[in-house]
C-alpha cells in the first residue's frame, strides 16, 4: 500500500505526453504562419471551415463523449448565436464581439431550462427530444418577424475593413486568425475540463449512472451542466460564421445536416476523446469542399455519399474510432519512473 500511494504521488498531476506535445507545438506554429505563405483564398476558407467545424465537434463531444447523452439538434445553439449577434449588430448597433458573448450567455441559460426537464430521459428518447426542439426552434424562427423570419438578416457592409464589425474585405487572413483563435482556447479548456473533478463525473455518469449516483454524484446536475457546456462552446461559432458570410436565414443556421455532421465527424475521429473531433473534421470537410468543386451542384449530394461509406466501414473495422489507429504508447501519457 505504501509502495503504491509513493508512485501515485510521483505521478504527474498534468497528463502530457512529451512526444505529442512537441508535434503539437510545432503544427501550432505552423497554422499561425500558414497565411503568410500566401496559400490562396480557398485555403484559407478551408482552414477557416476546419476550425469551426472543429469547435462545434468537441462541442458535441462534450455532451455526448463526456456525459453520454446523444443530441441530435445541436445545431439549434449554433443558429441562436448567429441570430444573437446579428440581431443586436442590425437593431441596436452592438459589435459581434458583445453579441458574441451574449449569445453564449443565452445559449447557456437555454440549455439549462431545457436540460432540466428533458435530461431526465436517456437513451434514444433524449435524442429524440432534441430533433424535435431542434426542428421546432427553426420552425419559430421562420415565422419570427422580428428576426427577418423565412428571409434571414442581411448584415451592412462597412466602408473599410473593421475588426469591432468583424468585416475584412480584402483578405481571410483576419477570419483564418479569429477562427483559429477560439480553436486553440475551446481545445484547451476541453482538455483542462476532462481532466478536472467535473469531467471525472461526468465520465462516470456517462459510464454507469446508478454506481456514479451511489457515490453522491448528482446525476441530473451534472449533465446539465454538460449540456450548458456544449451549448456555450457552440454559440460563438454560429456569431463569427454569420459575420463571414454576411448573412443569416433559418434554413442556413438550423439545418438539421449541422447536427448531423458534428454527430458524424465526432464519432469518425473517435467520440469521447480530445483529438478524435478533430481526425474526423480534417477528413470529412476537405472531402465535402473538394466534391463540391470538381462535381459541382451534385458535390452536395455525393459528399453525403462518401460520409456514409467512411461510416460504414469505421463501424465495421474501427467502432472506437480513427484515433484507435494510433499506437496505445503514442496516445497515453508518461509515467514517472
Amino acid at each position: 500500500m505504501a509502495s503504491m500511494l509513493k508512485q501515485a504521488l510521483r505521478e504527474p498531476v498534468w497528463h502530457v505526453n512529451g512526444r505529442i506535445a512537441f508535434a503539437l507545438v510545432g503544427l501550432t506554429v505552423f497554422l499561425l504562419l500558414f497565411p503568410l505563405l500566401d496559400p490562396g483564398a480557398f485555403y484559407l476558407h478551408l482552414m477557416i471551415l476546419i476550425f469551426m467545424y472543429a469547435v462545434m465537434s468537441q462541442s458535441w463531444n462534450v455532451i455526448a463523449g463526456l456525459s453520454g447523452q446523444i443530441s441530435l439538434g445541436h445545431g439549434m445553439f449554433f443558429g441562436i448565436g448567429a441570430y444573437t449577434s446579428s440581431v443586436l449588430y442590425l437593431q441596436y448597433g452592438l459589435t459581434p464581439w458583445i453579441g458574441l458573448l451574449l449569445g453564449m450567455l443565452i445559449c447557456g441559460v437555454i440549455a439549462v431550462m431545457i436540460g432540466i426537464p428533458m435530461l431526465r430521459l436517456s437513451g434514444h428518447y433524449f435524442a429524440i427530444a432534441t430533433l424535435l426542439i431542434g426542428i421546432g426552434c427553426q420552425v419559430v424562427f421562420q415565422r419570427w418577424e422580428f428576426v427577418g423570419a423565412a428571409s434571414g438578416l442581411w448584415m451592412p457592409l462597412t466602408e473599410e475593413s473593421s475588426w469591432s464589425a468583424l468585416q475584412f474585405h480584402h483578405s481571410k487572413a483576419p477570419y483564418y486568425y479569429v477562427f483559429f483563435g477560439f480553436f486553440i482556447v475551446t481545445y484547451l479548456l476541453v482538455w483542462r475540463l476532462g481532466r478536472s473533478k467535473i469531467g471525472f463525473r461526468l465520465r462516470a455518469v456517462r459510464d454507469d449512472a446508478q454506481a456514479a449516483q451511489s457515490l453522491g454524484i448528482n446525476v441530473a446536475k451534472y449533465k446539465i451542466i454538460a449540456y450548458a457546456i456544449s451549448a456555450i462552446i457552440m454559440a460563438p461559432m454560429g456569431s463569427l460564421f454569420a459575420q463571414y458570410i454576411l448573412i443569416v436565414d433559418p434554413d442556413r443556421m438550423f439545418n438539421i445536416e449541422i447536427s448531423i455532421l458534428v454527430l458524424l465527424m465526432t464519432v469518425l475521429g473517435g467520440i469521447g476523446t480530445i483529438w478524435g473531433p478533430l481526425i474526423g473534421v480534417a477528413i470529412l470537410i476537405p472531402i465535402s469542399e473538394y466534391s463540391r468543386i470538381y462535381l459541382g451542384g451534385t458535390g452536395g449530394a455525393v459528399d453525403l455519399i462518401f460520409y456514409g461509406l467512411i461510416l460504414m466501414l469505421i463501424c465495421i473495422f474501427r467502432p472506437a474510432g480513427l484515433i484507435s489507429l494510433f499506437p496505445k504508447h503514442v496516445l497515453e501519457r508518461e509515467r514517472q519512473r
